[in-house]
């Protein structure tokens, strides 16, 4: 299924050649009709003779309906440029062809209607200034024909030439990514909520789980139709109108897509590339504001030129265009960029959802130049730099690369060491990926980190887990994965919950070995009431602590592990047997005193070996 547009100035009979050709009137609106002129998008349709079906939208041409035309033309396959022949090329005809020239709607036909007003000269003339106006547009080599929309004449031609155009077309492919520009939200009578768009990318069927973007809206198709003719698939390419289920059409709005549930997500910042057309009214500077039109959806933006200071008419570069409102948008998808004073530019989509750039930065441009035109895998590997480590379906969806060829691409880096896998090797949607630079820095963060632990800290055998998880700035779901992977590849050894680097040993002197010998023999010596006056050094017992030798209940309280060991036994068993116990009863148990007997419980408290109740413990 194909979709033609129209474009062209207000009054030159674009509305009147679509009725002429499908005997369907596209002005819809009351107001359409009184006034005789085009305010919002028409849509029609008609079989060509050779038997194909294709859809028309039907777009205003005064300039001030602009931001109406825009949202029929961003789905179209093939631009009806409509001149007429009383009035030849006017304003509204260059801005409507600047923007089929941005949108890249490479297949067209130039029509000049009211044939029959004019004579042969006069329409040679026309046609002589058509050409000229055609120059190093999209349309430059399209093919001119003349008709009248009030006697038929040309129009079975005309006919014959959409058929001959469409033939060379590439129809849209499903590629699994449904998505619809609503660009119309309307209640019927006994059906409820329907919206319409040209359908994209991918395919919608009845009974599907949808939702709306930007929003977030759930709902459900609860039917479709193309051309007023139930169908059970929307196929892409395709007009589609969706009846829908759960939701009310006036929270429902033009710019938003409808699409199938959890891939596309909402943006209010784009990496572009930036045109401005030839005929750009002004200069576009720096942080201009602009309307930005994507899709069916519009709204005020602020350009930011990362590698310029100004884009004249006819230059081009690298922009960030921060929205006021989100828009739903994937890499590739071509926008408009308009002022009061007339449409200025536009360009393609490199990256969602992007990060604040520094300007006239070299990696940024680099990163944006290979997002733009790279293969698939060196697009994949710099959307893994610029965040990571990323799971193989967020880098997907990151990348804007369609999803089997983005697994492919995967799987060659992986097979050609291109990209490091955390976990398991066998890829998964789930699997964690590095870019060989960014593995390479956690490589050195976790070097640094630890060597300066062991420097800050001598006489420890290693950091704890935790508190090297905070040095690297790692998730709790991604960090075990990363410490697997630097213990295979020798950067770290790990001790139960102590991790060192495979050079740290912790060596004490002879004086400090007879101190720690002294003090553990102190503690045994008197196990239920370990000495709380002898000293020794912090790290010391720190060392002690993280080697399992001594558990430190309290700041003053010390137990040999032994003794620990001993004495949670003891007490789990006379709690199963009696139900609870208190404070006295273990100072009487262990022929200790209060203050170790308190001590001991409390740190079973934090432990979660027991839980207090009133002066009792019993177990958790």
């Amino acid at each position: 299924m194909f979709v033609i547009g129209t474009a062209g100035h207000v009054d030159h009979g674009k509305s009147a050649l679509v009725l002429a050709l499908t005997g369907i009137d596209p002005d819809r609106l009351k107001e359409e009709k009184e006034r005789g002129l085009t305010i919002d998008l028409g849509f029609a349709w008609l079989e060509l003779p050779s038997g194909r079906e294709v859809s028309i939208v039907d777009v205003p041409g005064h300039e001030r309906f602009i931001r109406n035309m825009l949202a029929g033309v961003g789905g179209i396959d093939l631009a009806l440029l409509v001149i007429a022949a009383d009035e030849g090329v006017m304003p509204q005809t260059r801005e409507h062809l600047a923007i089929i020239d941005l949108l890249r709607v490479e297949q067209g036909l130039v029509v000049i209607t009211k044939k029959d007003l004019v004579d042969d000269d006069w329409l040679d003339l026309v046609t002589s200034e058509i050409i000229d106006a055609l120059k190093g547009t999209v349309l430059e080599k399209a093919r001119i024909l003349s008709v009248s929309s009030v006697t038929g004449e040309g129009l079975p031609k005309l006919l014959v030439a959409l058929d001959d155009l469409l033939e060379e077309a590439v129809p849209r492919t499903a590629n699994g990514r449904p998505r619809l520009p609503i660009d119309r939200a309307f209640t019927i009578s006994g059906f409820g909520t329907v919206v319409t768009g040209t359908l994209m990318d991918g395919r919608l069927a009845v009974g599907e789980e949808v939702e709306l973007v930007p929003g977030g809206a759930r709902c459900r198709i609860r039917g479709l139709q193309t051309h007023k003719q139930k169908v059970e698939v929307g196929e892409p390419g395709s007009r589609v109108a969706a009846n829908l289920a759960g939701i009310t059409h006036d929270s429902i709005s033009r710019g938003q897509v409808l699409t199938t549930r959890g891939w596309l997500k909402e943006s209010i910042a784009l990496d572009v590339w930036l045109r401005a057309i030839p005929g750009s009214p002004v200069v576009i500077k720096h942080n201009a504001s602009v309307t930005f039109h994507l899709g069916t959806s519009e709204t005020l933006a602020r350009v930011r030129l990362l590698d310029t200071q100004e884009l004249g008419p006819g230059d081009e570069g690298w922009a960030q265009m921060r929205l006021q409102d989100p828009v739903a948008s994937v890499k590739g998808d071509l926008f408009v960029v308009r002022s009061h004073q007339g449409t200025l530019g536009g360009g393609e989509v490199i990256e969602t959802h992007a990060k604040r750039h520094r300007r006239h930065h070299a990696g940024t441009i680099e990163r944006l130049e290979v997002m733009a035109a790279g293969t698939p895998e060196e697009i994949l590997v710099k959307a893994l730099e610029a965040s990571e480590p990323r799971s193989v379906k967020g880098l997907i969806e990151k990348s804007g690369v369609l999803a089997d060829s983005a697994r492919e691409a995967i799987g060659n880096l992986v097979e050609k060491d291109g990209v490091i896998v955390l976990g398991k090797r066998q890829l998964t949607d789930g699997s964690f990926l590095y870019s060989l630079t960014g593995w390479g820095k956690v490589v050195k963060r976790c070097g640094e980190a630890l060597e300066a632990y062991h420097r800050q800290y001598p006489l420890r055998p290693g950091a704890p887990r935790e508190e090297l998880r905070s040095r690297l700035g790692l998730s709790a779901q991604v960090f075990p994965k990363v410490m697997e992977r630097l213990g295979e590849d020798g950067v770290l050894v790990e001790e139960g919950s102590l991790v060192r680097a495979p050079s740290h040993r912790r060596v004490l002197t002879e004086s400090q070995q007879k101190e720690v010998e002294s003090y553990l023999r102190a503690l045994e010596s008197r196990p239920y009431s370990p000495p709380t006056d002898i000293p020794i050094g912090l790290e010391l017992l720190s060392g002690l602590v993280e080697e399992g030798k001594v558990v430190r209940v309290s700041p003053d309280v010390v137990f040999s592990a032994s003794a620990y060991k001993e004495m949670v036994d003891r007490i789990v068993q006379e709690i199963g047997a009696r139900g609870k116990i208190n404070v006295g009863q273990v100072r009487d148990m262990f022929d200790t005193s209060r203050k170790y007997a308190l001590a001991f419980m409390e740190y079973l408290d934090q432990q979660k070996v027991t839980r207090r109740v009133g002066d009792d413990r019993v177990l958790r």
